[in-house]
């Protein structure tokens, strides 16, 4: 199972992109909100969903891994296939689609293209439970950046630096570099005080 692609972008679309691997390119289909979310930039990190059909092996790429996870559990859904599941994700946001099924709002799950008010209805009774779920991830991982940014603004309070200017910048160094250790987050605020 490819579960994520790191490498070089060589081709972007609103549909797919292209992205070379130490010299293998994969095409990846993608959503319009993945479209949005990358830049045109070398080096990019895709999650990614493979799905093996009898005719094909196709890879489906996410910026995200909230809006990966939700894709997985879209196309759990009895009549909703990879396709009808990227067009929802192209015309909602991963949060969008979570808040509609928590809310129970047939009305926007309906407007999106190929979905009937039965396949809403069945999407909303069979996902419900599931999707909750989903806040726990996305509630660890916040919780893991505070974490980290308390540890980040206390070994900067003990080397002297103030806690204001040191949070400002502690947090647009986790909004662009989530994945960064503590120490690496010390040496790159400790370059922009």
């Amino acid at each position: 199972m490819i579960t994520q692609l790191k490498g070089a972008l060589v081709e972007k679309t609103p549909t797919h992109l292209v992205i070379d691997c130490q010299g293998v390119g994969y095409e990846v289909n993608i959503s319009l909100y993945t479209f949005g979310q990358i830049k045109d930039e070398e080096k990019i990190k895709l999650f990614t969903h493979l799905q093996i059909r009898e005719d094909a092996h196709v890879l489906f790429g996410f910026a995200t891994e909230l809006e990966r996870s939700v894709f997985r559990l879209l196309i759990s859904v009895s009549g909703i296939g990879t396709s009808i599941a990227r067009t929802m994700l192209s015309s909602l946001t991963p949060e969008e689609v979570k808040r509609a099924i928590l809310d129970e709002d047939f009305n926007r799950i309906k407007g999106v293209k190929g979905i009937g008010l039965k396949t809403s209805q069945r999407l909303i009774i069979e996902l419900k439970d599931k999707v909750n779920n989903l806040y726990g991830i996305e509630q660890i991982h916040q919780k893991s950046n505070n974490t980290t940014k308390e540890e980040t603004l206390s070994a900067l309070e003990v080397l002297g630096y103030n806690r204001r200017n040191s949070e400002k910048v502690i947090d647009n160094l986790i909004q662009s570099h989530s994945e960064t250790s503590i120490e690496e987050l010390i040496k790159l605020a400790l370059n922009k005080l």
